[in-house]
């Protein structure tokens, strides 16, 4: 442990709420050091943070809500946004955001994760929230992920002002489907308020290594040699998918993360607004109509209907209240009723229908225009998102079982995020999955019990910092994606036709963070002195590409183009626009950032490009 840290803290940076979660690293490694025997696997906390609920109410929870509001100087007074560590400003973070936001929408930053990982637009520019008037100010998604984090730690530093947080071992948990930009962003994001003894997990093995820990010695009665455990996390703005298999070294039981999913923006944001379009039509029904401004504020009220319905199994209706603008505000007002079988029919058919293994995501046409916007999935399906990726990864556990198949067949699952906590969903989404095995002669695959579906990330993030200084199981995974640099082709002009492009593959499937490869022989030629532009690409399905291997052509579904990166490399003492003979090798540092280097043949100048979006 570094000096002045004494716990491994685990943060789930979340779409819809942040958890933090801690371990008393010192006291349990004393334990293994001395061979003291324990009661069990070490216990992590989670962090019960102060927040405002409302103007002028502290209480403190264990999530806190992943909103942001910039709330009118009119609105609230100075006394009404102070917190035990100082006032707030008129920048609320938590529930008063999602309270103040779920009236005045317009002034409410959400999905800051989301946006954060969207590469079709500038995540350092003050864009959120999207679409608001001029008077509300703006502020990045990379600022608002910041803010989260900042809020954290104010309530760390207040609750253990002898051990500040900057000063601790903490794990950050990222999406699995994340691409290296959006990893490098959300490290910025808390190297920025001065977190900077950092390490990112995928947000899967977050989950699994929370139910090891949770099931103590009984996890490995649950698993055995062979098992294909699929893990399937849909939280507030994303559904996330993870393969993991279970082998043997040694006689001892071994996790290796096989493979994991694109990712997909569909998750609890999208129900909400189903559910509110249903409202809506209801509402219509009745001749009651509603503005644009007034659907977001009914989207706020039907997810806390959701989660109120979902969360208590003697509900059978929650009232809506749908606010009004003007002086007859209270006798405009609309009110209406969400009710159980509203949700359950809504959500369980729309969002997990009973479908076939070979029924994948449908894509509609578009339109030539469009508002700028998150790229949420088209198809709100789950259960067609899930047999695509089962159907894509179907050799993803040859390498250790040796068998092919049509489509991966799990034999256990394992569930992650708030959307699963509802029965109905859960027992659904089993029921499609065994539905498939069965028709496959297999298996019917078994839930994992024990899961802490809201807040095992973070307390398998606080795990493993455990596990990295040689304590318990640790899950071998490397990179999700064989990562790929464009080479253009020479070849004499063409009026017309840009030079045939290949991909040569610069890091493999799996390659661990902290290792980097060793230069190829072969040479190509490196533009310095002047701008440039590098083109990279990933693959989740080619597993068996090594380190220089050059393409001459692949499919879409193979290999998908990852943001490009612009540069200018120093001439280092040559002309602008001169080609250098270099050969390439890479490395992957411990935030799971891709660096690729350019040596050249003489001299002892080297070329460096991090796999980032900072701006060149």
């Amino acid at each position: 442990m570094s000096e002045g840290s004494r716990y491994s803290v685990g943060i789930d940076l979340g779409t819809t709420n942040s958890v933090l979660a801690y371990l008393d690293v010192t006291s349990s490694a004393a334990n293994s050091a001395a061979h003291v025997p324990e009661t069990g696997n070490p216990t992590e906390q989670v962090l019960a943070v102060d927040q405002l609920t409302q103007p002028g109410v502290v209480e403190a929870r264990a999530q806190l809500p992943s909103f942001l509001y910039q709330a009118h100087e009119a609105e609230v007074s100075a006394t009404e946004l102070s917190l035990p560590w100082g006032a707030s400003g008129s920048q609320l973070v938590g529930y008063a955001a999602r309270y103040l936001g779920a009236k005045t929408p317009m002034r409410l930053v959400a999905s800051a994760k989301s946006w954060l990982c969207h590469s079709g637009v500038d995540r350092r520019s003050p864009l959120l929230p999207l679409n608001a008037p001029d008077e509300v100010a703006r502020i990045s998604p990379l600022a608002a992920s910041a803010a989260y984090l900042e809020h954290l730690k104010c309530a760390w530093n207040h609750r253990f002002p002898e051990y500040p947080l900057e000063q601790q071992e903490i794990t950050l948990t990222v999406p699995a489907s994340f691409d290296p930009a959006a990893r490098d962003l959300t490290a910025e994001a808390a190297r920025s308020i001065g977190l900077n003894r950092l390490t990112l997990l995928e947000e899967p093995q977050a989950a699994l290594y929370s139910w090891v820990n949770r099931s103590g010695d009984q996890w490995r009665e649950q698993v055995s040699v062979g098992d294909v455990v699929l893990v399937v996390d849909i939280g507030g703005g994303t559904t996330d998918l993870s393969l993991v298999a279970v082998t043997e070294q040694d006689g001892n039981l071994e996790l290796n993360r096989i493979a994991v999913g694109d990712h997909i923006l569909l998750g609890g944001d999208n129900m909400d607004l189903a559910l509110a379009y249903r409202v809506k039509a209801k509402l219509d029904a009745e001749g009651k109509a509603l503005q644009p401004w007034q659907i977001q504020a009914l989207t706020h009220g039907c997810r806390d209907a959701k989660e109120a319905l979902l969360g208590d199994a003697e509900l059978d209706a929650v009232p809506i209240v749908v606010p009004s603008r003007g002086s007859k505000l209270l006798g405009s007002t609309l009110r209406t009723e969400l009710t159980r079988e509203e949700v359950e029919q809504t959500l369980v058919d729309g969002f997990f229908p009973q479908v076939g293994i070979t029924e994948h995501p449908r894509q509609q046409p578009r339109g030539a225009l469009t508002q700028m916007g998150l790229p949420y999935a088209q198809d709100a399906g789950v259960t067609r998102h899930l047999a695509a990726f089962l159907c894509r990864q179907a050799n993803a556990a040859q390498d250790f079982f040796g068998s092919a198949q049509d489509f991966i067949k799990p034999t256990a699952v394992l569930f992650n995020g708030g959307v699963l906590k509802a029965p109905k969903l859960a027992q659904r989404l089993m029921s499609v999955i065994n539905g498939w095995l069965q028709q496959a002669g297999a298996e019917p695959a078994r839930l994992l019990d024990g899961a802490d579906l809201d807040l095992a990330v973070a307390r398998g993030a606080a795990y493993y910092g455990y596990v990295r200084q040689g304590h318990g199981v640790r899950i071998r995974g490397g990179l999700a994606s064989a990562y790929y640099v464009g080479i253009e082709s020479a070849m004499p002009a063409v009026p017309g036709m840009p030079p045939p492009l290949q991909a040569l593959c610069v890091a493999p499937f799996g390659m661990e963070e902290g290792t980097e490869t060793t230069p190829g022989a072969q040479e190509f030629g490196l533009v310095v002195g002047e701008p440039v532009t590098f083109r990279f690409f990933g693959s989740t399905v080619r597993r068996d590409d090594q380190p220089g291997m050059l393409l001459d052509s692949w499919s879409d579904e193979e290999l998908q183009e990852l943001p490009p990166i612009q540069a200018s490399l120093p001439a280092e003492g040559r002309s602008a626009g001169e080609v250098v003979a270099v050969t390439l090798a890479a490395r992957v540092n411990e935030l799971g950032t891709l660096c690729l280097e350019a040596i050249p043949r003489e001299g002892d100048q080297r070329w460096q490009v991090e796999f980032d979006v900072r701006d060149q």
